[in-house]
């Protein structure tokens, strides 16, 4: 099966725009255009629904009803239970208030390690906790490749090891991570794993049981959604790990780690992710009755269309040498999440990008410590080409006519 990209691009308001018609959007790792089913939940909550929810009145009733259903639905999509699926202002704010958590819970001389694959969200709030007694390892990247050798991680772990953080792919690497593997490593190893997945989750929704992260963790607003950030953390570790909201709620996994109250409009909003994946579903397929089946089915859908795309698009990038590329030069094994770097800055770069119709991003990311390991000045940066199942071919060809311009 094809994906049927006029379909897709349908469904996305931002197409229809007459000042982006004529443009190219490569920053989606920064925030992808967001899906009108979502955009429709949210304008009908602010028109229809805006009051406290789970009230005994009508609208309060239905404003109640449809954010459980963003919960209910996105969760089975990930192969999760309901309740370990919640919703905070963003996965920075999320992972900051999970790293309190720990910081309660850990015992002196316990250790975390983190990588410097990471951009800040993930790793910032982990070594933080360095001064409160923690001892924070560091797994490395390959300085030359941006890789992740799974079997530098064994020297790391040992029975001091409480928490290993790293991400499904980096936002300027690009290389997928295997998850799975390296979960089954650390809990071997008697660790927790928590996966930053902010940069792999727009390009479908993994499979959060199959993976065996204990936290898991990516941005709605990156998956055409609204400005929420989405974590999963597994019952038994929710409910281990000390309450952070309000005492009222410890009892209630997806508010332990909430604590400020939850934005209603936009929890509700997130159902209509939901409604775009099943409608891309039923668009393609035959009908699924398993919600956690018809998300694996558009993930992989998703994923061939952008692997059939980025592939060209690394090959001319390889054949010059006046760049480096970051990460592998083979689709098939990263994300499209491409950052290169030349003799100017990543932002000049973006730049001259602009009067092609490409809109591009340059800087570091908040990637600095990636960026310096593979010896690049995060000053200076990187230009970052990004997309998602939404890309045309049309887009990539005018990207590396672009691109052959200003290069």
């Amino acid at each position: 099966m094809q994906l049927d990209i006029e379909w897709v691009r349908a469904q996305f308001p931002a197409f229809s725009v007459p000042a982006l018609a004529d443009r190219s959007f490569f920053e989606n790792a920064g925030g992808s255009y967001t899906c009108g089913p979502v955009i429709d939940r949210l304008k009908r909550f602010y028109r229809k629904r805006k009051v406290q929810p789970y009230g005994p009145y009508r609208a309060s009733r239905l404003g109640g009803e449809e954010m459980d259903e963003a919960r209910t639905r996105l969760a089975a999509m990930l192969g999760v239970a309901t309740d370990e699926l919640s919703f905070g202002p963003s996965t920075s704010q999320n992972t900051y208030v999970l790293a309190q958590a720990f910081r309660q819970a850990m015992r002196p001389g316990e250790a975390i390690i983190v990588t410097d694959q990471d951009h800040e969200a993930n790793f910032g709030p982990w070594r933080r906790l360095e001064a409160e007694g923690a001892e924070i390892r560091e797994w490395k990247i390959d300085p030359e490749t941006g890789h992740l050798d799974p079997a530098a991680l064994d020297a790391l772990l040992d029975d001091k090891v409480r928490l290993v953080c790293f991400p499904h792919c980096s936002n300027v690497v690009g290389e997928v991570n295997d998850v799975a593997a390296i979960c089954a490593r650390v809990h071997d190893a008697g660790a927790l794993a928590c996966v930053d997945g902010v940069s792999y989750a727009p390009h479908g929704l993994p499979d959060v049981g199959a993976l065996g992260a204990d936290i898991y963790l990516f941005s709605a607003y990156k998956t055409f959604g609204p400005h929420q950030g989405c974590m999963v953390i597994r019952r038994e570790l929710g409910m281990s790990l000390p309450n952070q909201g309000h005492y009222f709620n410890a009892d209630t996994l997806y508010q332990r780690f909430t604590p400020a109250g939850p934005d209603h409009a936009q929890v509700a909003a997130c159902a209509g992710m939901a409604d775009y994946l099943d409608a891309l579903h039923a668009f393609h397929f035959r009908p699924e009755p398993d919600p956690r089946k018809r998300a694996i089915r558009v993930h992989d859908l998703a994923r061939a269309h952008e692997t059939a795309l980025l592939q060209p698009l690394l090959d001319f990038l390889s054949a010059r040498n006046n760049l480096r590329l970051l990460g592998p030069n083979q689709a098939a094994g990263r994300a499209p999440t491409v950052a290169i770097e030349c003799d100017r800055s990543g932002a000049s770069l973006a730049a001259e990008l602009a009067p092609h119709g490409i809109m591009a991003g340059g800087g570091d990311f908040y990637a600095g410590r990636p960026l310096r390991a593979m010896g690049i000045d995060p000053d200076k940066g990187v230009l970052r080409l990004s997309f998602v199942h939404y890309t045309s071919q049309h887009d990539i060809d005018h990207l590396i006519r672009a691109l052959d311009h200003v290069l």
